[in-house]
This record gives C-alpha cells, sequence and structure tokens, in this order.
C-alpha cells in the first residue's frame, strides 16, 4: 500500500482496486506442480483467497509442496511477498526526522544482538524500529528476553512506537497482527506440512513482515551452522541473496551477512542471562564474538541508512549506547536498575578431559537450554525468566579435567536430567595445542545487487 499515511492500521483490502479474477485453486497448484512460473494474477488471487479462507488448507498445503519441489523465480517471490504484505497493514515513519534502519536475523543459539545492537544504532543517530518476536524450540526470543526485565512491556501501540521512536530513536516491541497477516496463517501451515525448507518460503516470510513494517534500510543476519535454521553455508548465502533481492526489488536498501552459528554466541543461552551479557557488551565489555557482530550489523545499518558519522565501537566506549539502552527500556516500563531474575537451581558441568575445546554444538546447548526453560515447544507456553545455560569455555579455549565448563540454570531441578541428555555428545576436547580458535563470526556479505561485497 504504496503512499500509505504514518501508520495508517485501516486494511488495505487486498487486490480490490485491480481485481485480477477468480481461479481456480487446483489449476494454480497443477500449474507449479509441473514446473511453470506462476502469474501474477494467479500468485495475488492465491494468496487473498487462502487469507479469505475461500481456499483451503488442504490445497495450500499441496501450492507450498509444488513450490518446495519446483522452487520459484526472482519474479514469483517478489510478487508472492507483495502478496502477502498487501494482506494487512503497512507501517510508514515519514516525518521522524531521522532516517530508520531495521535488523533481523534468522535466529541461533545465544544470538541476543538485537539487546545491544538498536539502542547502540540510535546512539549514533539513527533510528531503529525493532519489531520482534518470541522464541519457539530451541532458538530464542527477543522479547522473552526482555521480558525477564521487571516492568518492562512488549506491547505498544502505533503512536507509542512513533513516538518513542521520534524522542529516543530505538524501540524493540511486538509486531501487529495486522502485519502481513497472510504469512502467519502460511507459516503455521508449512510448520505441520513438511514446507518449512523452502528458501522462497523463508525468504518471502521474513521479508513480507519487515518490508511490512516501513522501514528504509535492512540489515540480515543468516545464521549458519548446527544452532541455526540453515545448516550448510551454500544455502544460507542463497538465502542470502533471495532477500536481499526481495527488499531491493521492494525499495528497501537491503544487505545481508551471513554468519556463523556453529557454536553458541557468547557465553550464554536464556533469558536473563542473555540480558546480563547484553548489559557487559553496553557497558563497553562482553564477549568478543558478541562485540564484534553487534559492531560489524551497527556499522552496515548505519551504512544502509546513509549515515557516515560516528563509529559505533566509540558509542559502546563512551557510554552513549548505555545511556540509549536505559531511556528505551524506561520508556516501555522496565526498571534499568532492578535485579534481573536468578534461577533457584543451579548443576555445574565439568570438562571431561586436559585440552584445548575444540567443539561446543550449538543446537545442543540450545535444546538444553530449552529443556531448563528458557524456551517453549508450544507458542502459548510460558518461559522461566531465569533458566538457560552458562558457559565457561569457548572453541579454543585450554580446559581442565572436572573444572567448569557449563552452569546449567533452572527453577525446576528435574529438568536438568532432561538437558543434561541433550548436551551428550556436545563437547570436543583435543589435545593442547592441536587445533586455533574458531574462525570469523561473520563469513559472508550480500549487498543490493545480490552478489558479494568486500
Amino acid at each position: 500500500m504504496s503512499g500509505a499515511a504514518p501508520f495508517d492500521a485501516t486494511p488495505t483490502g487486498v487486490f480490490d482496486a485491480t481485481p485480477t479474477g477468480v481461479f481456480d485453486a487446483v489449476d494454480v497448484i497443477r500449474a507449479k506442480r509441473d514446473g511453470n512460473a506462476l502469474s501474477d494474477a494467479q500468485i495475488e488471487w492465491v494468496i487473498d483467497a487462502y487469507t479469505r479462507g475461500d481456499v483451503a488448507h488442504e490445497q495450500m498445503s499441496a501450492l507450498l509442496m509444488a513450490i518446495l519441489l519446483r522452487g520459484m523465480s526472482r519474479a514469483e517471490i517478489a510478487r508472492w511477498t507483495h502478496a502477502m504484505i498487501e494482506s494487512g497493514d503497512r507501517l510508514s515513519f515519514d516525518g521522524l526526522g531521522r532516517p530508520t534502519v531495521d535488523k533481523h536475523s534468522t535466529g541461533g543459539v545465544g544470538d541476543k544482538i538485537t539487546l545491544p545492537l538498536a539502542p547502540l544504532v540510535a546512539a549514533c543517530g539513527a533510528a531503529v524500529p525493532q519489531l520482534s518476536g518470541r522464541g519457539l524450540g530451541h532458538t530464542g526470543g527477543t522479547l522473552d528476553k526482555l521480558e525477564a526485565i521487571p516492568g518492562w512491556r512488549a506491547a505498544l501501540t502505533l503512536e507509542e512506537i512513533r513516538e518513542q521512536l521520534r524522542g529516543l530513536g530505538a524501540v524493540i516491541c511486538a509486531a501487529t497482527d495486522r502485519l502481513a497477516p497472510a504469512d502467519r496463517l502460511l507459516y503455521a501451515l508449512r510448520d505441520v506440512t513438511g514446507t518449512v525448507e523452502s528458501i522462497p518460503l523463508i525468504a518471502s516470510s521474513i521479508m513480507s513482515k519487515k518490508i511490512a513494517e516501513g522501514t528504509g534500510a535492512l540489515v540480515l543476519d543468516v545464521k549458519v551452522g548446527s544452532g541455526a535454521f540453515m545448516k550448510d553455508l551454500e544455502d544460507a548465502r542463497t538465502l542470502a541473496r533471495t532477500m536481499v533481492d526481495l527488499g531491493t526489488d521492494a525499495g528497501v536498501t537491503t544487505v545481508a551477512l551471513v554468519t556463523d552459528m556453529s557454536s553458541p554466541l557468547g557465553l550464554t543461552a536464556g533469558n536473563a542471562l542473555e540480558v546480563r551479557e547484553s548489559l557487559e557488551v553496553l557497558a563497553g565489555g562482553g564477549p568478543a564474538d558478541v562485540v564484534e557482530l553487534t559492531v560489524a550489523l551497527a556499522r552496515e545499518m548505519l551504512a544502509a541508512a546513509g549515515m557516515d558519522g560516528p563509529d559505533p565501537a566509540d558509542k559502546l566506549r563512551d557510554g552513549s549506547a548505555m545511556d540509549a539502552w536505559r531511556r528505551m527500556i524506561a520508556a516501555q516500563g522496565g526498571d534499568p536498575d532492578a535485579p534481573l531474575p536468578t534461577a533457584r537451581e543451579t548443576h555445574v558441568v565439568p570438562a571431561p578431559a586436559d585440552g584445548v575445546l575444540v567443539g561446543l554444538d550449538a543446537y545442543a546447548v540450545g535444546v538444553a537450554a530449552w529443556r531448563l526453560g528458557a524456551g517453549r515447544a508450544r507458542r502459548e507456553d510460558a518461559v522461566q525468566a531465569g533458566a538457560g545455560v552458562e558457559l565457561h569455555a569457548k572453541p579454543g579455549t585450554p580446559v581442565r579435567a572436572g573444572e567448569p565448563l557449563m552452569t546449567l540454570h533452572t527453577d525446576t531441578p528435574e529438568r536438568f536430567a532432561r538437558a543434561l541428555e541433550a548436551l551428550e555428545g556436545a563437547v570436543s576436547v583435543a589435545p593442547e595445542g592441536d587445533r586455533p580458535a574458531g574462525g570469523p563470526v561473520v563469513l559472508d556479505r550480500f549487498a543490493a545487487d545480490g552478489s558479494p561485497a568486500a
């Protein structure tokens, strides 16, 4: 809905302005099943009809499977994404007085980067409308982490979001259900029909929501490795290129970084634990990999927003980012000085041998944190604010047999056994000096033309 008024919450009236005709769902399914490209009109009709309930779930399931097996062209993915955007509202941040830039991560274990990143970029002068979600399974959710802060609230009105951006430059909150509602329906269907892995469907799901949010620029953090949704580097690169193309086609300046998620990011996985670690970064410390990625993404966001001014690393050192954090948390009802929740019970996991820690499987750590109570199996499940896994070593670090390697946190000690099961085989120790420290966090970068950039 181009040209929408700021925070126009009026339903778009999907495609009513330019009728595309009525198709037969079976004909659309057959077309894709047989390897043909769907027309713009077919895509617009099927998304609209499914959102309205005129296409049955089993028919859309068949179409999604055909897309998984046959793929989509760049033009088809762009039209599919556009149709999902037009199924709901589209926000606009015109008139804020500063450029807007957003960031999206495909999710990983210990990925708390949004927490220090949003106030850091705001401290540099941009506006960051970070509409975030909750965790599901082994990956954590930004809103769950922030809700560990006493009083903090995720639900804001559209006008509250706008006023906070104008005054403070950063907001992290829940997205409205009216942003790309077609995606919400399709995501639930993909989850139960074995079609989650389709790169065109992943890309359009992410980008429909991000484009509908109305930001002027977008930086994507595409995770790859055992703790990420994408396990294969080439698949991650393909997803990154596809999403950059979608953003570019929609007029949003878009950059993607492919980043490592073979081991957990930082030294914590769990809600309050990750908030604590984020505060260490904002105070000028914190684990090197978290600082490296936070600064790298901040620089990309500022460049995408057309800002060449301050270096984000300086804003971490001089306290400006921490000041922006405190204002952002307080504006949403949180107490930045309140003690963070801690779990009632802990269990120490010792190093199995002397040597160098050369492997720490991110997925296993994420599942352990989930089983301890930090995550949820269903969207309606509650989480424990203090639950999670605290690491005492990262790959490349010397360890000694029997010394603490990680500490498990939970309010319910009966969960320890299942968490320990998840960690079986997750740790690899080699003789000291056998292996160097791990490689870089950022593995690749994609710019507007869809190709790697220096």
